[in-house]
């Protein structure tokens, strides 16, 4: 299992927009992607669990990630946190 924490960084936090781009990234990879919020966790392969964690700028998120491919999971996950929220 492999995790990172992210502040986001984009003024509209993760919208639909950007909900729909870490969901196509998520669904690239055989490993479970989630992403916590405070006490609420939502599915990265799930647009709308990812719409409903109303994660705002300046909040930090935490990106779980576990599986056979966690490493290169990993590795995408944050090039998308890091290029687009």
């Amino acid at each position: 299992m492999l995790s990172f924490r992210y502040s986001i960084k984009n003024e509209n936090g993760i919208h639909a927009r950007t909900a729909a781009i870490l969901v196509k990234e998520a669904m690239k990879y055989e490993s479970k992607v989630m992403v916590r919020k405070d006490d609420q966790t939502a599915d990265a392969a799930h647009l709308m669990e990812m719409m409903e964690l109303t994660a705002e700028y300046g909040q930090t998120v935490e990106v779980v990630i576990d599986g056979a491919d966690e490493k290169e999971a990993y590795e995408g996950m944050k090039r998308v946190f890091e290029k687009n929220i």
